[in-house]
């Protein structure tokens, strides 16, 4: 019982110090590279930079004042158990934001090429972020409200998530330019698209599933040539309820385009669907 405990807490000091890892570097891209460039990318760091050129107020002021307000509402309507994974975030993250704002003094970083640090911006938020949720942490900030949509009106996260983010650059585009707004876009995607990847994983396998009037020879070229098994079942079709049987195989990214020219060339007619396989454990 005492190593299940032991391990337990392991696990929660290695998630605490992801969270705190990618919470110090995410501050280090905002002072470093984002405030510097006006560069709105939505959530709070948006927000902060909006306000902070509007009226001159510390930064990482606003984005606590506007965290804590936001953890407010996360309390009155998601209650203290889902307000609690973004409370250390609220806190941490603008402490980070003040204490590394003295390395802009030393740390000087040419940012006129506006494409290179919106590239290397969206893969440091990506990673930062991807890990965050990964193990099980949120950055709260304006995704709160999301969630609040989520379970007051059904609205998807990634929907409403895309709509404030999209709200956020778009004021920045107004105050900063068309042009600002464009490269927001730019890291969005790239930080969204980095995001899956490290939740994900990087998938090295891809699964196929078959249907195909010469099952045999597609099974043959499967065994005998790829050297990869196959699994067989029974289907039904929900239009015509004609019972089929479909192949699944499981088979390294590397032997995707063989076996997808191989089926087409066996049978032109066959029906086949590709997806990635991120994790597969057993077989042969």
């Amino acid at each position: 019982m005492s190593s299940m405990i032991k391990i337990d807490k392991n696990k929660l000091w290695y998630r605490y110090c992801i969270l705190i890892i990618s919470l110090l570097i995410s501050s280090i891209v905002f002072n470093l590279l984002l405030y510097p460039t006006s560069l709105v990318t939505g959530g709070m760091n948006g927000v902060a930079i909006i306000i902070s050129h509007i009226i001159d107020t510390d930064p990482a002021l606003i984005i606590l004042v506007g965290s804590l307000i936001l953890l407010g509402l996360s309390y009155l309507f998601l209650g203290l158990e889902q307000t609690s994974a973004s409370l250390l975030a609220t806190i941490v993250y603008p402490l980070f934001v003040s204490l590394t704002e003295p390395l802009t003094k030393t740390i000087v970083i040419d940012t006129t090429d506006l494409i290179l640090i919106s590239i290397l911006v969206g893969i440091l938020l990506g990673i930062t972020n991807g890990l965050m949720y990964k193990v099980g942490f949120s950055n709260g900030g304006l995704n709160i409200i999301s969630q609040i949509s989520y379970k007051y009106f059904h609205i998807s996260l990634a929907k409403s998530t895309m709509v404030i983010n999209f709200i956020v650059v778009l004021i920045g585009g107004i105050y900063f330019g068309f042009n600002m707004m464009l490269y927001a876009f730019i890291i969005i995607y790239i930080s969204s698209f980095v995001i899956d990847k490290i939740i994900l994983g990087i998938s090295s396998n891809k699964a196929f599933y078959i249907t195909t009037s010469k099952e045999k020879e597609v099974s043959d070229y499967l065994i005998k040539k790829l050297n990869h098994t196959v699994t067989i079942f029974d289907v039904k079709g929900g239009f015509l309820q004609k019972k089929r049987r479909v192949l699944l195989a499981v088979v390294p990214t590397r032997d995707y385009y063989k076996l997808k020219e191989e089926i087409k060339e066996i049978d032109s007619k066959a029906f086949f669907m590709v997806t990635d396989a991120y994790e597969v454990k057993g077989g042969k």
